[in-house]
């Protein structure tokens, strides 16, 4: 029998489907692992005794060059806290590439993995460094761990149906930034000096960590669920909680917060800044009557949020309402980052 050729993937997360039938073949029967792999879940998480659980991620920063010590340290940190978690300790795995590679460069990631491990309250504690052949710029995967305590456990498969929807700060805020570095002197023909400085510094401004708007809204009892858009955009992350929850969703498009140099950018390039890679925004899903409390706190400490959409029946699907009508929302299994 002619075997049938092997499917290709292209750049970016594994499809959905593709991942599900993989994790079904692991079985954990280990009873102190609470949360083990899942579509959309953002860490592990396992009780070690005592009134906290351990939480545990791990992620590697592929898309850019730029400061990725300090990227690393931020995205898997956003991940602990959408568990409702506070990250405490952080090792990275550090691939660096071979004729590349000198002591300025390593210097540099070093100095910015310290700083982003310390403007949060983290430390530093392992890891693993190498010259690796055949990269052709350093690669980090960070590891993160976390405590939460074990009633303020949250899961992005938490999310019911009735919920609200609330979106912080606006899409695609990570996209932008690596744009902006990726791709500096387009950008500084396309938009001018002064809206490149601030493309680039969205990484600080309004910044890619979701850490503080995570606690926030981690005191909320109403809370169900978190998640942060990373890897296909705020579409991509959205049908992870759908897919989690066993839940449909409605979205209202003109609801969506796209910031202005984003649009740009995507306007420029053709991309759908719905499918940009987009840490630095956070989805909160809680119960309706919360929703104006949760909002005002959230503005009062210096975070805009906006209420998106809503939880619905998983029989009504994943849905995006237009000026034109109801569709389906896309999902973005290849990030639109990496069409340029």
């Amino acid at each position: 029998m002619e075997n049938k050729p092997s499917l290709r993937f292209p750049v970016g997360k594994l499809p959905i489907k593709t991942l599900e039938r993989l994790l079904k073949r692991n079985k954990t029967k280990d009873p102190r692992v609470i949360v083990g792999p899942g579509i959309g879940e953002d860490a592990a998480v396992i009780d070690t005794g005592g009134p906290r659980y351990l939480i545990a991620k791990t992620d590697p920063i592929t898309f850019t060059a730029d400061q990725i010590g300090w990227y690393a340290v931020h995205i898997n940190a956003n991940d602990i806290a959408t568990m409702g978690g506070r990250p405490l300790w952080y090792l990275a795995t550090l691939l660096l590439p071979e004729d590349l590679t000198t002591d300025t460069v390593v210097e540099k990631i070093f100095h910015d993995t310290l700083d982003a491990c310390r403007s949060i309250g983290v430390s530093l504690i392992g890891g693993h460094t190498e010259i690796t052949g055949g990269l052709n710029r350093p690669i980090v995967v960070g590891q993160m761990l976390g405590e939460v305590d074990k009633n303020r456990l949250l899961r992005t498969g938490g999310a019911r149906k009735g919920d609200v929807i609330v979106l912080t700060k606006g899409v695609a805020i990570e996209g932008t930034a690596v744009i902006a570095r990726e791709r500096q002197e387009e950008i500084l023909q396309i938009l001018g000096e002064q809206t490149l400085t601030r493309c680039r510094n969205f990484m600080y401004q309004p910044g890619i960590s979701v850490l503080k708007e995570a606690l926030a809204a981690a005191e909320y009892a109403s809370v169900h669920a978190m998640h942060d858009p990373t890897e296909g955009g705020l579409a991509t992350a959205l049908h992870e909680i759908a897919w989690a929850a066993r839940v449909g969703l409605l979205i209202r498009a003109e609801a969506v917060p796209v910031l202005p140099e984003t649009q740009a950018i995507c306007n420029h390039y053709h991309l759908n800044p719905m499918g940009l890679i987009a840490s630095g925004a956070l989805l909160i899903i809680l119960a309706a009557p919360e929703v104006k409390n949760l909002l005002s706190r959230l503005r009062s400490e210096g975070i805009e949020a906006t209420e998106i959409g809503e939880v619905t029946d998983k029989s009504k699907g994943v849905k995006l309402l237009t000026a034109d009508g109801l569709c389906d929302l896309p999902l973005y299994e290849q990030d639109e980052f990496t069409r340029i």
